[in-house]
């Protein structure tokens, strides 16, 4: 069995992390947020353009189940 790392976390290894904190920091984007940051709000707007979901609902359905 394949022990690696999974297929979207390769493809996520390409998002160069310094230049999206330097985003994020650059127009305070995390003044107010309190349980989801960006990072999680991004890979999960990622993951659901990669598996094609259609809805929020779709989406909660699916990350809940992995």
């Amino acid at each position: 069995m394949y022990t690696g790392q999974t297929i979207f976390a390769q493809i996520m290894d390409y998002l160069p992390r310094k230049h999206f904190t330097a985003c994020v920091q650059r127009y305070n984007s995390e003044r107010k947020v309190k349980d989801f940051s960006c990072c999680d709000q991004y890979l999960c707007m990622a993951f659901a353009q990669l598996t094609w979901r259609e809805s929020l609902r779709d989406i909660e359905a699916c990350l809940s189940g992995c």
